[in-house]
């Protein structure tokens, strides 16, 4: 028998995070540990009069073809790839592993090409979301893996991901999304106006230009859970230190104790306690994986714990959050890259950050509430 909460889920994703019309092609991606909710999900999809169709994948093809494949077979990209992200409506991409350790030993520049290579799909993907072409979201699927990761048997995992999700017995996820969008889109509208940004706290000071540049709630339309308000910097104006005291994972390889040095918006230098030579693989991608494509508040205080699943932790409430790599294009960025590699900064204690030379937020909350706005719909 089905979880019931499993059900709700793919409810809430079909109805609200997507909002999709019947007669629309859907694509349902994930792997087969994700099983359950892919036939949730497409249930929900036939059920609104929606055409759905799985694209499912294999655990363990991806490491044979990084252990055995040419450079050309990690750069390949057939013309049905293309075509079908073309043709989509909406897409559901569902994470979760049985083995989220799987890739730690392959050699990190070969895995770095195969990267590359699949952020020209999602590349091409977000052009039409942009455009409004078309719709994706990024949910998890509870497994015994990711659960261990977390720190956590299976049974409180569940728990722990459905209860962020909103989908438990007797809530009404529609909504207290729709509520929370009200009061994310007005954090965002605020910061609109904010012409510099200053994070400061513990081996942390680092200044971000952000004028000119949209800031949008994350509201549980691309992510869910959600709960962040996130922009693109000026790609030229990030200057000082920080340090990530959490783990920085990046395809199931760990980074500790990060710490980056910024001048003129590009890292020009950066250590690691652990993990360095990933660390400095993954800088040296390409030209725009030193540029800051993405700075964000997390602003989901019911997701308390670090997980080591970025899903989760990027919405941490209290913290803050950067990605290097490719931005926004629809806020305002600019920058290109392969990668988008998302590093958590915890602001819980001793935390401050200061837009345009005022304090906004001290010790992991802003200091005044936003003023609800009518809820953006994508």
């Amino acid at each position: 028998m089905i979880d019931p909460r499993i059900e709700r889920l793919a409810e809430l994703l079909i109805d609200y995070s997507l909002a999709i019309e019947p007669g629309k092609m859907l694509r349902i991606e994930g792997l087969d540990v994700a099983a359950p909710l892919v036939l949730a999900l497409h249930r929900v999809a036939i059920d609104r009069g929606v055409n759905p169709y799985a694209y499912l994948s294999l655990e363990g093809l991806d490491e044979i073809l990084l252990e055995e494949g040419t450079d050309g077979q990690l750069s390949f990209i057939s013309d049905s790839q293309w075509r079908e992200l073309e043709a989509v409506d909406a897409v559901v991409t569902i994470w979760g592993r049985a083995n989220t350790r799987s890739f730690t030993q392959l050699d990190p520049d070969r895995h770095r090409l195969l990267l590359a290579t699949r952020r020209k799909l999602s590349n091409f993907l977000w052009d039409r979301i942009d455009r409004g072409d078309a719709r994706w979201v990024g949910t998890q699927m509870p497994t015994s893996a990711h659960a261990q990761d977390a720190g956590m048997s299976l049974a409180e995992y569940e728990d722990f991901v459905f209860a962020a999700c909103h989908v438990r017995d007797g809530e009404d996820p529609v909504a207290h999304w729709r509520s929370r969008s009200a009061e994310l889109t007005g954090r965002a509208r605020e910061l609109d106006r904010v012409k510099e940004l200053r994070i400061a706290g513990p081996d942390t000071d680092l200044r971000l230009k952000v004028e000119g540049r949209t800031w949008q709630p994350a509201d549980g339309r691309l992510n869910m859970p959600d709960g962040e308000v996130f922009t693109s910097p000026v790609e030229d104006g990030t200057e000082g230190e920080i340090r990530f005291t959490f783990p920085a994972i990046f395809n199931g390889r760990e980074v500790e104790d990060v710490r980056l040095r910024f001048e003129g918006g590009r890292v020009v230098a950066a250590e690691a306690g652990r993990g360095g030579d990933y660390l400095s693989s993954l800088l040296d991608m390409d030209a725009g994986a030193r540029i800051l494509g993405e700075a964000a508040f997390g602003l989901n205080y019911e997701i308390d714990r670090f997980t080591g699943d970025i899903l989760f932790d990027e919405k941490i409430g209290g913290t803050v959050h950067v990605a290097l790599g490719s931005s926004f294009k629809h806020l305002g960025g600019r920058n290109e890259s392969g990668l988008h590699w998302d590093l958590v900064c915890d602001l819980r204690a001793g935390g401050e950050v200061y837009a345009d030379g005022e304090l906004i937020w001290r010790n992991g909350t802003f200091i005044r509430d936003a003023e609800p706005a009518e809820a953006e719909h994508a």
